[in-house]
């Protein structure tokens, strides 16, 4: 196999990576501080002096860590005593052996996924190091904000969902088709909602995501969906009662893009070319709008307690497949650590394992395909299975709308036309890809 190529950082001026590290990351940081002092109040009634103790505290940490960051300070290590916190540390001893003794990793000269990920690791740092307010989760406010904003696009959602239900054992199998390939480009599409791209900005889905599909299509640069609906269908033909078709869904985004994911889920179950469905959250709050544990539960109990029929259905029938097993939720610290996918199977065996009972791994967004291809400098052409590196523990795909450097899997001469004609066509969340692999 050709050698794999070097990671995009932001020692190289003028790429996205560069941008991100000099101004997106600030601001992100920015914003976090500005979150912590507008609570101060609610701390103080929470929990007293303490409250505005830790605030204060918690405050000068990030401002520290904002100002090694705008002066590329070398990177230092975690002090936090967490669960995870040797493994971050033996990251940056692997990052510091790379450069062979010339100096030590920075901001700006290691690789750009490393130091992002770092970032929200060392947030999450500050707020562990101050209790009481060590669980406040500093992107809830601007997650909330983003459901609440999409509210008619849910709301078409559910309905459509709900009256496509009425009849899916009627369905033959070329409507019961087009019906999956209608809901998996929807989730596809909900992926543009990403606050981490927009540094917490309004990114909301207001109009019907439905009627905008077909106009949507042309920008698909690899569309593999044929191929996950066979593997799918064939699955389903071959099911005997006893068997199980396990589906597992590898989240970002909370809001919006979360209820694409969950009324895909549900039609996959309703139909049954599913019998279970895994899904894969963060266990701490990460690249602003991921999807935690407490934002999946949220998510259904504001689905249940809506004014709207369709969408308090669905809510009623999503928290009654997760009583009765057949949606399961799982988090798992290796999702928030800066390690590629293909170091999963030595890092956490355990997850990887998990993964191997899956018929298929849907992999949702920009960071998760970031992490599937080692977020390097790869060449548009390569195979998508020769830039998973070896990370191959059932069938996946991954729907991701463009917003980072990296693509692989083109035609030959596709990539280098949009460089000469869209010079932001990788980060402007314009196009999407839904690339699978079932190769093991």
């Amino acid at each position: 196999m050709a050698a794999v190529p070097a990671s995009l950082a932001g020692s190289f001026k003028g790429s996205f990576a560069y941008y991100t590290i000099k101004d997106r990351l600030p601001q992100i940081l920015t914003k976090v501080i500005d979150t912590l002092h507008r609570h101060k109040n609610e701390f103080f009634e929470e929990h007293g002096e303490k409250g505005i103790e830790a605030e204060k505290n918690t405050i000068s940490l990030l401002s520290k860590l904002r100002n090694e960051l705008q002066t590329d300070k070398p990177l230092v290590p975690l002090d936090d005593k967490l669960p995870d916190t040797l493994l971050w540390n033996q990251y940056l001893e692997y990052q510091q052996n790379l450069l062979d003794g010339n100096g030590q990793p920075s901001w700006f000269q290691s690789p750009w996924l490393y130091v992002e990920c770092y970032m929200y690791r060392r947030i999450h740092e500050a707020l562990a190091q101050n209790p009481p307010i060590d669980d406040y989760d500093v992107f809830k406010e601007v997650k909330v904000q983003s459901f609440f904003e999409s509210h008619q696009a849910i709301i078409a959602l559910c309905t459509y969902l709900r009256e496509l239900l009425k009849n899916i054992e009627d369905l033959d199998e070329k409507q019961l088709q087009e019906d999956f390939l209608k809901l998996l480009q929807v989730s596809l599409w909900g992926n543009k909602c990403d606050l981490s791209i927009s540094a917490g900005e309004d990114n909301s889905q207001k109009a019907n995501p439905l009627k905008s599909l077909d106009d949507l299509k042309p920008f698909i640069l690899v569309d593999d969906m044929e191929s996950i609906w066979s593997l799918l269908i064939n699955c389903k033909k071959r099911r005997t009662s006893e068997d199980i078709t396990r589906i597992d869904i590898v989240l970002d985004n909370a809001g919006y893009e979360l209820i694409t994911d969950l009324v895909l889920a549900d039609f996959l179950l309703s139909s049954k070319l599913a019998t279970e469905v895994h899904f894969h959250g963060k266990c701490i709050p990460w690249y602003v709008s991921d999807t935690t544990k407490h934002d999946f539960n949220w998510t259904i109990k504001q689905l249940q307690s809506a004014n709207n029929r369709w969408m308090s259905k669905c809510g009623m029938n999503w928290e009654g497949s997760i009583k009765k097993g057949v949606w399961v939720y799982h988090d798992h610290m290796f999702w928030t650590l800066p390690h590629e996918f293909c170091s999963m199977a030595l890092v956490a065996t355990d997850l990887y394992a998990e993964l191997e009972k899956s018929n298929l791994i849907i992999f949702k967004g920009d960071l998760n395909y970031r992490k599937l291809t080692g977020d390097r400098k790869w060449e548009f052409t390569v195979p998508f299975h020769q830039a998973l590196n070896k990370f191959h523990p059932a069938p996946l795909c991954s729907l991701r709308t463009l917003k980072s450097d990296v693509q692989v899997g083109l035609k030959h001469g596709q990539g280098e036309q949009f460089v000469t004609t869209e010079p932001d066509w990788m980060i402007s969340g314009k196009y999407g890809v839904v690339q699978f692999d079932a190769s093991l």
